[in-house]
């Protein structure tokens, strides 16, 4: 969405949320890895990513041979026993001929906020090991059961398009395929596979440590989840459907009235503000103000409802999200707020300057500098 120029094509050529699977393979027939020469699998050590590491192997083997599969595991360095952990895995792979690397989450820790934190910084140090490879897929280890329970907590907490539960393809940085092919297998299902082929594995114990909210429904709810997984999967199916319909249509009213007037400038139709389906127009109003402000997640959907509102008089000028949101009479134009921009800093080929625009060069000298005008 920050970029320019296109996004690599989806891998994921069909739907392959929630059916029956009785081959543990099949989910893997639904990536097109065509065009592609090597791959990212995500290998904590756990159940769920060394039967992923397992599986991808045997699936190119079969069906894409020339495709490099490349286990990396990230040492977080929050545990005493996450070093040994790393190297078990490394061990793993090396009986099995994979290449492996471990890459380690250097630096201080947040105090609160830990469990996000660590999952950026994972997907930030896979993502640098898929650039490093030439890949734009990495294949992580989520199943079934963690979409249940990511669905369980969004529901308790009252999120609407997030009860569509986890994407099997999402797109990362704008660049790196996150691809998710065990999502429809039970985790019990892929420890069985595991017990058949002798591979044992690590049970990581933050995943019992109730401080964590994942961990607190595993131990309080996960027997409900499991008596209500049909009626639980009706709802995700809708949602998805809701979800999907809700981009098409917000992507229709993007494609007729946003104009992108230069690098982190939008403009838009002067009836934007009065396009319909409402709803859809919120949701494109808050995609625009995420890519302008360079924000990780969208703006808050009531507060982009009301300002959608207070655009349809005129004049208006409004902030949201890091974005300056101003309704001219020949139209609505969108940029970034020149409040809390970045100073200063050493220009990287392949940065992302304050998370909206990629420093691309192939001709970067040592000492550059790239800061505001």
């Amino acid at each position: 969405m920050r970029r320019a120029d296109a996004s690599p094509a989806n891998p994921i050529t069909g739907n392959t949320f929630l059916r029956n699977e009785t081959d543990l393979l099949r989910p893997f027939l639904e990536i097109d890895l065509t065009d592609r020469r090597a791959l990212v699998a995500a290998v904590s050590g756990g159940s769920d990513s060394t039967a992923l590491l397992l599986l991808t192997k045997t699936w190119l083997e079969t069906a894409f041979p020339t495709v490099k599969l490349i286990a990396v595991t990230v040492d977080h360095r929050l545990r005493p026993e996450s070093a040994c952990e790393a190297q078990q895995v490394a061990e793993l792979c090396e009986r099995h001929g994979i290449a492996h690397r471990i890459v380690r989450w250097d630096g201080e820790k947040p105090v609160s906020g830990l469990s996000a934190a660590a999952r950026a910084a994972r997907y930030q140090l896979l993502s640098r090991e898929a650039d490093a490879a030439g890949a734009d897929i990495i294949l992580t280890g989520h199943t079934l059961d963690d979409q249940l329970e990511t669905v369980s907590m969004r529901q308790a907490r009252g999120e609407g398009r997030g009860l569509a539960g986890m994407a099997p393809a999402a797109l990362f940085n704008g660049r790196i395929w996150i691809v998710r092919p065990l999502l429809t297998l039970e985790r019990e299902a892929l420890r069985g596979f595991l017990r058949g082929e002798g591979v044992a594995w690590v049970d990581d114990p933050t995943n019992a440590d109730t401080k964590y909210e994942r961990a607190r429904l595993r131990a309080s709810a996960s027997q409900a989840i499991k008596a209500d997984s049909a009626g639980l999967m009706a709802r995700i199916v809708e949602a998805q459907r809701r979800r999907i319909a809700l981009g098409a249509e917000a992507a229709a009213i993007l494609a007729g009235q946003a104009t992108c007037v230069a690098p982190g400038l939008i403009r838009l139709a002067p009836d934007f503000a009065t396009a319909l389906p409402a709803e859809a127009a919120v949701y494109a109003l808050r995609a625009l103000l995420g890519v302008t402000g360079g924000r990780a997640h969208l703006p808050d959907e009531g507060r982009s409802a009301s300002l959608l509102e207070r655009l349809r008089s005129l004049p208006t000028r409004a902030t949201l999200s890091r974005s300056v949101v101003d309704m001219r009479r020949q139209g609505i134009v969108l940029r970034r707020e020149l409040r809390g921009l970045p100073g200063p800093q050493p220009a990287v080929d392949g940065m992302l300057w304050d998370g909206r625009l990629r420093v691309r060069s192939t001709g970067i000298q040592d000492g550059l500098t790239i800061a505001p005008f």
